[in-house]
């Protein structure tokens, strides 16, 4: 019988393990193209959730495979990861792409390319940022616009100061961290969410776990899956998931072959209890916090992926060519 050094939540401890193995069965049945309804849940039929492990996303996948893997000389790779994490729209960042004519470079943020396609799409309409990210927007750089601030802050990394050479020379992930979180508008979390992508491409190569920082939505999850944490920091209860996550499953009786054989690494612990958080406002609605309720209904994406996943990871990929579901399809699963 397991011994824990925290004190678990009975029945929503359980949720976050439930949620690892039922997030990742359904995205395992979409890979496959399997025809929904890919679960008798409920909460995961209605609402939208990300998947368990973040390198999965739609986002993190145009990150890994456009950005990363995109054939960028390296430092212009490394302000092209920053910037794009930044905003975190991969259709912002096609249009950006159409019309410089290539991805961003510095030669585009040095001559203001950059800046005035992002005003261009802005005074456009077109929504610049993702609302997946709470991001500072003070002015902290002098100027008036969220957008035209982060550019000054891409200018202070990469044509002011030497940023790319300090994270390559960096010799512990959580020194990438530190690097990036020194910077004016780089708060905690979006420092450590960028690192992570850094570490996706061949600029960098730590593992996961050897680092990690709890979101907000991470922080609310931890409460409430531990009753009593027992004065570990929210860091050590991310990691003591990830270190003892196979015994949990398998006492659970939840089957999880994670990603293509790769387990549950800190970063994806971390995002499962900010999912976790969201699922038991409809779960264990009883469980208050500042949030109450789970924003996005689900609705199938009429694009399909094909997933890509950084090579240095060995992972063997079994995707057949799908379609996008139907719209008679998408319904079936409400």
């Amino acid at each position: 019988m397991t011994k824990y050094p925290l004190v678990p939540r009975e029945g929503v401890y359980e949720k976050y393990w439930h949620f690892v193995g039922e997030r990742q069965r359904i995205f395992d049945k979409r890979v496959r193209g399997e025809a929904p309804p890919w679960t008798d849940d409920p909460i995961f039929t209605h609402y939208k959730f990300c998947n368990v492990f973040r390198s999965a996303d739609r986002e993190s996948q145009y990150m890994i495979r456009d950005i990363c893997y995109g054939g960028a000389q390296a430092k212009d790779l490394a302000f092209e990861i920053v910037a794009f994490r930044t905003f975190s729209r991969g259709d912002v960042w096609d249009k950006i792409k159409t019309m410089l004519g290539h991805a961003p470079n510095l030669n585009d943020l040095d001559d203001g390319s950059f800046e005035n396609a992002l005003t261009t799409l802005k005074e456009s309409g077109q929504k610049l940022y993702t609302g997946s990210f709470i991001l500072c927007a003070n002015e902290a750089y002098g100027r008036k616009g969220k957008h035209l601030n982060h550019v000054e802050m891409f200018r202070a990394m990469f044509l002011d100061g030497d940023l790319y050479e300090r994270v390559i020379e960096a010799d512990t992930f959580g020194e990438v961290y530190e690097k990036l979180h020194s910077y004016p508008l780089m708060g905690d979390f979006m420092s450590y969410q960028t690192a992570i992508d850094l570490n996706y491409s061949e600029l960098i190569d730590f593992s996961e776990n050897d680092f990690t920082k709890a979101g907000p939505g991470a922080l609310r999850g931890i409460d409430k899956v531990f009753a009593d944490s027992n004065g570990w920091t929210p860091e050590e209860v991310i990691m003591w998931m990830v270190d003892h996550q196979e015994e949990e499953l398998d006492r659970l009786g939840i089957e999880f072959g994670g990603l293509f054989g790769r387990p549950l690494h800190a970063i994806d612990a971390q995002n499962v209890f900010c999912e976790t958080d969201k699922y038991c406002r409809q779960a264990v609605p009883e469980l208050a916090s500042n949030r109450t309720r789970i924003k996005t209904k689900f609705a199938a994406k009429t694009q399909p992926i094909r997933y890509f996943f950084p090579p240095k990871w060995g992972l063997t990929i079994d995707q057949p060519e799908v379609s996008a579901p139907s719209a008679e399809e998408a319904l079936t699963l409400f």
